[in-house]
């Protein structure tokens, strides 16, 4: 197993490619370097995304999170960055990347960033709800 950062993000084949399906995925852990002091900046990140050929190998996207660690990247860039790098590698039909930082100077910086494929149009949203015991199908 490796020990060291990464900047290459691997990918699998896309187990369903004929269906769209979501993945979603909460990584805790981010860290980066304020670009004007140096101290640390701490994040949670959201990523969710529909994938079309390929996804994205959970051990690579850990290294190449943990590559940022002691860079000095302003918020906004840092978020749209690693979305580039996750679309490029993935190139998924839909991709969204929330970076919730923690509090810093008295203030909490959340950055949404997304993309999607020229011409994807997602199929219509399902909701389910239960209401006492009770599912309904919704579309």
């Amino acid at each position: 197993m490796s020990t060291e950062p990464a900047k290459t993000l691997d990918t699998f084949p896309n187990p369903a490619p004929e269906r769209d399906f979501h993945i979603h995925m909460e990584i805790p852990e981010f860290t980066c370097l304020c670009p004007k002091t140096g101290q640390p900046d701490f994040a949670t990140l959201l990523l969710d995304y529909v994938p079309d050929q390929s996804c994205v190998e959970l051990k690579s996207l850990k290294l190449y999170i943990w590559s940022f660690r002691n860079i000095g990247c302003f918020h906004e860039a840092v978020t749209n960055r690693i979305l580039d790098d996750l679309v490029g590698a993935t190139r998924p039909r839909y991709m969204k990347l929330t970076a919730r930082f923690y509090v810093r100077g008295g203030i909490f910086t959340t950055v949404v960033a997304e993309h999607r494929k020229a011409g994807w149009i997602p199929e219509a949203a399902i909701e389910l709800a239960t209401f006492a015991g009770q599912s309904s199908v919704r579309g």
